[in-house]
């Protein structure tokens, strides 16, 4: 959002310098006569090419430089302003009326308050030099300041239009911002919803012909192999649902997921968790439930599970009273370990956030 403002901001700058050297080259130089309006011109050109230096790279004349900028323009009109004979005050000699507000706002677009406060001054300066010249008419003095007051209000407005145009596209880019997120958002909710069909249907393309042999008694639910298969495709459809759950701590919901289910088949599992919560990718998480439900199946009678977070890395393991057959690997970035002590089975599945 601020980059876009930026560089309409930018773009407003660069108009307005073009229009403060277009009339200080083509309106005012032919005007200019005698040493004290020269020496004027010359400072206000000298705070022009100080003053592109920054805007032409699109960027703000720094405060400093704007307010000594704002000395130089504001002396340099009062010499020109005090060098015009009073017969000829705000006639055709009187080149700088006008233009010195032009280099006020280069010096200070980004400045509103003080922009405003610098044209005000200019105003004063010519009401006093106004004031401090000869006699004139009501018809002149009422000419000489509505001039001054339609020169003076037509800067303020082009000032009140590029703060409008700054804040409009301020807005316009936040909107922008805002709707490409929804638009993320939802192509991630799409994809989010088009993979989990994609694992549902997977986890039920392997149920399915289970419950088809259970169904037409091919399969002896008796059998032991049998009884694994049933248990095994029931945790995976368990952890598949809390995989599913928005919880804070998803690796360890769907480790729990995974525990409860073998405590309902009667198995005593205790569980613990060290560690301060990490963000672990889905697949991810799903390498390292793996071998673990594998293990939970495989066991007769009791196991222990534990989550380890260390730094950057994340160990998900179990040590049961059982083996599975066969024992489930790592694939990818999760590496697996497998051993027997006796008749107990250990299994340790670990995962880098940063490989080495």
């Amino acid at each position: 959002m601020d980059e876009t403002a930026d560089r309409v901001l930018g773009g407003c700058r660069i108009a307005i310098l073009g229009i403060t050297v277009v009339i200080q080259l083509g309106l005012s130089l032919p005007r200019v006569a005698g040493a004290e309006s020269r020496a004027a011109f010359t400072a206000l050109g000298v705070v022009l090419v100080i003053a592109s230096w920054w805007v032409l790279r699109g960027r703000p004349v720094p405060w400093p430089t704007g307010v000594i900028g704002t000395v130089v323009a504001l002396t340099a009109s009062a010499v020109a302003s005090w060098a015009v004979p009073p017969g000829e005050l705000f006639g055709e000699q009187h080149w700088v009326f006008g233009l010195v507000g032009w280099h006020l706002l280069v010096l200070l677009l980004d400045r509103p308050v003080a922009a405003v406060a610098a044209l005000g001054a200019q105003l004063v300066l010519d009401v006093v030099r106004l004031v401090t010249a000869a006699p004139a008419d009501r018809a002149e003095i009422s000419g000489v300041v509505i001039g001054g007051l339609s020169v003076i209000t037509f800067q303020l407005a082009t000032l009140a239009l590029v703060r409008v145009v700054y804040r409009r596209a301020g807005e316009a880019a936040a909107a922008s911002a805002e709707r490409d997120r929804l638009l993320h958002r939802r192509a991630l909710a799409e994809q989010r919803e088009a993979d989990q069909r994609s694992r549902f249907a997977g986890q039920l393309g392997t149920t399915l012909p289970l419950l088809a042999g259970l169904a037409d008694r091919t399969l002896d639910p008796r059998d032991e192999a049998v009884r694994r298969r049933c248990a095994l495709a029931a945790t995976q459809l368990r952890r598949l649902f809390a995989e599913n759950d928005d919880v804070p701590d998803p690796l360890v919901h769907e480790v729990s997921a995974c525990v409860d289910l073998a405590e309902r088949r009667g198995l005593t599992v205790a569980l613990a968790v060290s560690g301060e919560p990490a963000p672990v990718p889905t697949e991810v998480r799903r390498e390292l439930t793996g071998p673990l439900m594998a293990a939970l199946v495989a066991a007769r009678s009791q196991a222990r599970v534990s989550v380890l977070r260390a730094g950057d890395e994340i160990r998900v393991a179990a040590i049961t009273d059982g083996e599975p057959e066969p024992p489930v690997n790592g694939s990818g970035s999760v590496d697996v370990e497998w051993h027997t002590l006796g008749e107990r089975s250990w299994m340790e599945a670990k995962w880098r956030s940063r490989p080495n």
